[in-house]
């Protein structure tokens, strides 16, 4: 087949270039940013690729019509909005980017931890009010620390290596083995909680996963720690996470995600009245909240899309 006869179905808006190179290469491209995923699933079988974000679930029922699909491309790191095993059961090639927002998700926890560390929302915070309080705001020094991180692919390698300059001991713990190297040295579950001084999280959202931050998880940390989580909300159950932090268990919390994002990570699902958990991440001085935008700078929005032109181009070589 070639490349002219190769049609793209762009369910979500992404940086300029993804198009343009698309375009250049050879590709037919099509958009549709509007349509409902039932709307989609009535003319799927006209594209041999679809580029998304995170609109919708691209599950059993859609792929049983997408009769002609070979690839899908996710522009970001996650796949778990894809019905992988169903996807590939039928031959459809999984595509997606955590290449390409890797430093921005390492330089952003970083941000979250020094900002949680020395106090600097809180600090921020008070000067506005006009109150200067010196020895209320003293912070704390990563020198010396140990910080373990869990998941050491692209994001946690990216968190290790922003962490070189700091003189702190890192350690890693993976499911998959010998993912160590320079930056952080792989170990078990149990000695990460042992020793560590601050928990970062760089998993995926799946089965073995979800809710996997529970009470008897943390109490399983030998020392009161700084919590951050740049991954999924899903991994974390928040109401344990507040009893943490209410004991002192969690020092302080640095949440990107929450479990109360919509699957798509575009709005934050809350009820007319707030979970009461939520409610007291609101207004916690040691917590420090952003909007999914770990990975969301103005140069990861290229990296992302020249990620996945290149992915695309490379399975028709």
């Amino acid at each position: 087949m070639s490349l002219q006869a190769i049609k793209i179905l762009h369910l979500d808006s992404n940086h300029a270039l993804l198009w343009q190179q698309l375009e250049d290469a050879g590709f037919q491209n099509e958009e549709d940013f509007i349509s409902t995923k039932e709307e989609v699933e009535k003319k799927i079988q006209n594209y041999q690729g679809i580029v998304i974000r995170s609109r919708f679930k691209i599950d059993k029922t859609f792929l049983d019509k997408a009769i002609n699909l070979q690839f899908i491309a996710r522009v970001g790191a996650g796949l778990e909005s894809i019905d992988c095993d169903c996807a590939i059961a039928k031959g459809i090639k999984l595509i997606a980017a955590p290449e390409g927002n890797k430093n921005a998700v390492g330089e952003h926890t970083l941000g979250m931890l020094l900002s949680l560390m020395n106090k600097l929302n809180r600090a921020d915070k008070l000067v506005r009010e006009g109150k200067w309080m010196r020895e209320g705001n003293r912070g704390f020094e990563l020198e010396n620390k140990t910080v373990g991180i869990i998941g050491y692919g692209n994001m946690g390698k990216s968190f290790a290596k922003k962490l070189r300059g700091f003189d702190a001991q890192v350690l890693c713990y993976d499911i998959k083995e010998n993912v160590g190297d320079a930056n952080a040295s792989q170990v078990s579950l149990i000695e990460l909680q042992r020793k560590s001084d601050v928990l970062s999280l760089h998993i995926p959202w799946t089965p073995e996963t979800d809710k996997m931050v529970n009470s008897k998880f943390i109490n399983s940390f030998a020392k009161p720690f700084w919590f951050i989580n740049t991954s999924r909300g899903n991994n974390v159950v928040t109401s344990d996470l507040v009893d943490a932090l209410k004991t002192g268990k969690i020092l302080g919390a640095g949440l990107d995600v929450l479990e109360y994002e919509k699957l798509s990570f575009e709005n934050l699902f809350i009820d007319s009245e707030k979970p009461e958990a939520f409610q007291y991440l609101l207004e916690a001085e040691n917590v420090v909240l952003t909007p999914h935008i770990a990975g969301w700078t103005f140069e990861s929005h290229e990296k992302l899309a020249q990620t996945i032109v290149d992915k695309i181009v490379s399975l028709y070589k």
